[in-house]
């Protein structure tokens, strides 16, 4: 194989798209300017694997650097996992510039930062494009790969290319927009989530009830656009004419999750958010959401 992959930061999202490479026999080196993440990237990868049920790496396969020049030295692809902090992307992106070769792909797993933005003090941006994974990253299929302003087609061609081929379900975006399509989508209803708890419509509980036990059976065959076309385009006309003025129409964060914020509510971390969780019930929701992966997954090998 050709491409030798770098990628950097070893936390689960790095160490996840490393493991993907790794299992499809390629080499990879990883950067993390903590030591301790350094030193937890091989259990890392090991717990992931033994859940998988699949055998262990061969142990040169992933390797770590303590500086990120001699991580991403003979690279043609780099991967940037690193907090969505955008001076500190810039940053990452500056030097990686100077320390790769002029063909070497340099892509962004951002999930929100528009990749024009991350590229913007770059004299040369063409090779910067996006790549945004999701968590975790080796059981979730779908990668987008998102097209900057100034990115060039064939780095874009072949990013689709070499994700088919470690077995990723690449979709391409070609507008650089904040949050590409998954998370617009995905924090679209949130926000409704969050308005119909905060108006007083249902409690948190209901809301997740409800889509768990209704259209959300249906997502992962059915997407919004070939539900629309089934049910009809006009009756879904009629619908928006009455449902659309009625959504929640705020610009910024729902007063409630400032609220809970504020109040110190956090989610799992701190055993409340919207609603109160045990360890054990975060436990329960952690194991119920692999075992869920894990079945998708299979079903579609």
């Amino acid at each position: 194989m050709d491409d030798r992959i770098a990628v950097i930061g070893a936390g689960l999202m790095g160490a996840g798209i490393a493991q993907v490479f790794a299992a499809r026999g390629y080499p990879v080196t990883v950067f993390d300017p903590l030591e301790e993440a350094r030193a937890a990237l091989p259990g890392r990868i090991a717990a992931n694997l033994r859940l998988l049920s699949a055998p262990a790496l061969p142990e040169d396969l992933v390797r770590t650097e303590a500086t990120l020049p001699a991580a991403v030295a003979g690279a043609t692809v780099v991967f940037e996992a690193a907090p969505e902090k955008l001076a500190l992307k810039q940053s990452i992106f500056a030097e990686l510039a100077t320390a790769t070769g002029p063909d070497c792909i340099l892509a962004s797993n951002t999930s929100v930062i528009p990749i024009t933005r991350i590229a913007e003090p770059l004299p040369d941006a063409g090779r910067v494009i996006g790549t945004h994974w999701w968590n975790p990253p080796f059981l979730v299929p779908l990668v987008e790969v998102v097209a900057a302003e100034r990115s060039g087609q064939h780095y874009v061609d072949r990013m689709m290319e070499l994700l088919a081929r470690v077995g990723k379900k690449p979709v391409r975006v070609r507008r650089d927009v904040p949050g590409f399509v998954g998370n617009r989508l995905q924090h679209a209803l949130w926000r409704e989530a969050q308005a119909l708890i905060a108006d007083g419509v249902c409690d948190a509980e209901t809301v997740d009830d409800v889509v768990k036990n209704s259209f959300g059976l249906r997502l992962a065959v059915l997407g919004p656009i070939e539900n629309a076309d089934l049910v009809g385009l006009d009756l879904t006309l009629d619908i928006h004419r009455t449902i659309i003025p009625e959504l929640s129409s705020l610009s910024g964060p729902n007063p409630l999750l400032e609220q809970l914020v504020d109040q110190g509510r956090l989610g799992f971390k701190t055993g409340g958010g919207f609603r109160d969780w045990t360890p054990e019930q975060v436990s329960e929701v952690r194991e119920r959401l692999l075992r869920h992966l894990q079945q998708a997954v299979r079903g579609t090998d």
